[in-house]
């Protein structure tokens, strides 16, 4: 089993909690890695969140194995979550997997531009909870005949394809960031970037079809509706 070093403790950790959140989600999830350098990239799909969630993690030297100077694979996201150890920070890289379609699409590595219009990260937050108190409030006044499946889809796609702020970020997309940990504050977290208040500083870009919201902790990608199938990056 290729093992890779990871720069300390804290890296290893910080990919233990974001693999444990995919599991939980989904017990047979799988994740694509992406290794360049010393930037360990960590791709997973969280179920009915329609993003792409991405961690990186800094490694202790450039990744090498043989004549290969790059690791791009596939493989089951509770097999790796088993063979992080954070004392020595490693983790070694199980047998590749059949991955699921989004594997093969993933959002371009270059061309992103700043998008303006992304209310502070409290206002985000606050976005989230106002949505999901939306959702649990007009399901529960369904009666029971017209709580189906179809109906609660019906209601969840009108409040969770809503924009954020001036943008076209979706609110599953900070739905999303925040169920993986993603929005919390940074005033806690050593050596993280501090923005007012201690708040994490999120940032939203943009490539081709594809959003991109970026915090201290990991970014989630979405494609934005309408646009086809233009500029898709087949990997």
């Amino acid at each position: 089993m290729t093992v890779l070093h990871l720069a300390d403790a804290g890296e290893a950790a910080d990919l233990a909690a974001f693999l444990s959140r995919l599991v939980h989600y989904d017990r047979a999830a799988a994740v694509r890695l992406q290794a360049h350098g010393t930037t360990l990239a960590v791709f997973g799909r969280p179920p009915s969140f329609e993003v792409l969630a991405i961690r990186t993690a800094r490694l202790a030297k450039p990744y090498e194995n043989g004549l290969e100077v790059t690791l791009d694979v596939t493989v089951s996201a509770g097999e790796l979550l088993e063979s992080v150890t954070e004392p020595a920070a490693t983790v070694g890289v199980p047998g590749a997997v059949t991955g699921p379609p989004w594997a093969g699409v993933l959002p371009p590595r270059g061309g992103w531009r700043r998008e303006p219009g992304l209310p502070a990260p409290d206002a985000v937050r606050a976005a989230v909870a106002e949505a999901v108190a939306e959702f649990r409030s007009r399901t529960e006044e369904l009666a029971p005949e017209a709580r189906t499946r179809g109906e609660l889809d019906r209601v969840g796609r009108e409040i969770w394809s809503r924009p954020i702020g001036d943008t076209g970020l979706p609110v599953r997309a900070a739905h999303a960031a925040q169920s993986l940990g993603f929005l919390r504050p940074v005033a806690s977290v050593p050596g993280a970037p501090q923005g007012p208040s201690g708040e994490s500083p999120l940032t939203l870009y943009s490539s081709g079809v594809w959003l991109r919201l970026r915090t201290p902790f990991g970014s989630v990608a979405v494609r934005r509706a309408g646009l086809g199938s233009l500029d898709v990056s087949v990997r």
